[in-house]
């Protein structure tokens, strides 16, 4: 377990994106097996990214917030929530409050933009993450990526 500090800061450039990339691969292709034509897709182009770095430059996490046109397809097309997603947090990282740093700044970043709420598909084994952060489950479980989920929402 590391006992360096760490920030978590909006992805401001090519490098920052990279280093998203990075967390999710290593936590979502490598540990979980999640397809890599699956973990990324068209909405990384368009979304807020989020990264917890370490203070001397490794990367410990990242999320990412859709919103506007490009969240329609997952809130029902309702321009009023934000869809938070792909959330990872490296395993030397895990127990230091990365994961809930990374949810608070994406609810930051939602809150700047004037939305409402914030939705997300959370993976079953995290459900009791998501609740200690305020979300609640809706909705039956249902497979993505071949792992059970199920939808979550918090007002803002």
């Amino acid at each position: 377990m590391s006992t360096h500090a760490y920030v978590v800061r909006v992805a401001e450039d090519p490098a920052d994106q990279e280093a998203c990339f990075a967390v999710r691969k290593e936590v979502f292709v490598g540990e979980q097996g999640v397809p890599e034509d699956l973990e990324y897709d068209e909405y990384d182009a368009v979304a807020l990214h989020v990264l917890a770095m370490r203070e001397d430059g490794v990367p410990l996490g990242t999320g990412r917030l859709l919103y506007g046109q490009a969240a329609v397809a997952k809130t029902d097309g309702d321009l009023t929530l934000g869809s938070l997603g792909r959330l990872a947090v490296t395993q030397e990282a895990r127990g230091l409050g990365v994961g809930a740093a990374l949810v608070r700044a994406i609810e930051d970043a939602a809150r700047a933009r004037g939305l409402a709420a914030v939705d997300l598909h959370a993976q079953t084994h995290a459900l009791e993450f998501y609740e200690r952060l305020g979300y609640e489950a809706y909705g039956p479980e249902y497979p993505e990526a071949g792992i059970p989920h199920r939808a979550m929402r918090r007002a803002l």
